[in-house]
């Protein structure tokens, strides 16, 4: 079993917000591999189903973004789950809008989703880093988080979250590194990225 989690914050006001991009990736993977019904579990919202031969549980934590940590480390105790086993979809300011990159492990750069899962289950889960940018005062890092995707981000938000979902079965298989170059290439056919960018190299 594979614990496929999105972060984000329950509730209306919140749907667009790019803090929210992990909870519309998950969503775009459960669309396309007709993982359903969702039901209340854990927390929050969960459904079980398979990606191509691989059994897995899909996951968005209704806690609140600082406390995800209380959904992803329940779901892990029920299942017995080891953290490589467990991948969260998260916005990340360090990263140009529409850049994805895959990890494993290393710090939670301020993402307070990320401090609390760490705290329940320790540090080696896999992460999907979805950049979403940041505002040149540091202050104004909040305001960005959680406001509204630009109605100019709209088209690669539901390009990125797309091509997420079809490729899915390759970071189900724990093929990583290809999923994150298969994502970096079918962006740049799609217009996003300048033509020739070399393919990132998995953190």
């Amino acid at each position: 079993m594979l614990l496929v989690v999105g972060l984000g914050n329950p509730g209306a006001r919140h749907v667009a917000n790019r803090h929210n991009i992990g909870f519309m990736a998950v969503e775009a993977i459960a669309r396309r591999h007709d993982i359903a019904p969702w039901r209340r579990r854990f927390h929050g919202v969960a459904v079980e189903g398979a990606i191509g031969a691989e059994r897995v549980l899909l996951l968005l934590p209704g806690t609140f973004m600082n406390e995800s940590g209380r959904a992803v480390g329940e779901a892990a105790n029920f299942y017995k789950l080891a953290p490589g086993e467990i991948v969260v979809f998260h916005d990340e300011v360090d990263l140009p809008p529409s850049k994805l990159r895959v990890k494993t492990g290393g710090g939670v750069a301020g993402h307070n989703g990320l401090r609390s899962i760490t705290a329940h289950v320790g540090n080696d889960y896999r992460r999907v880093r979805i950049g979403i940018g940041k505002p040149e005062v540091k202050e104004l890092v909040p305001h960005h988080v959680l406001g509204d995707f630009a109605k100019s981000d709209r088209a690669w938000v539901a390009a990125l979250c797309e091509i997420v979902a079809d490729n899915a079965e390759l970071l189900a298989k724990g093929q990583d590194s290809s999923f994150q170059n298969k994502v970096h290439l079918a962006m740049q056919a799609k217009g996003f990225g300048e033509p020739g960018e070399p393919l990132p190299s998995a953190d």
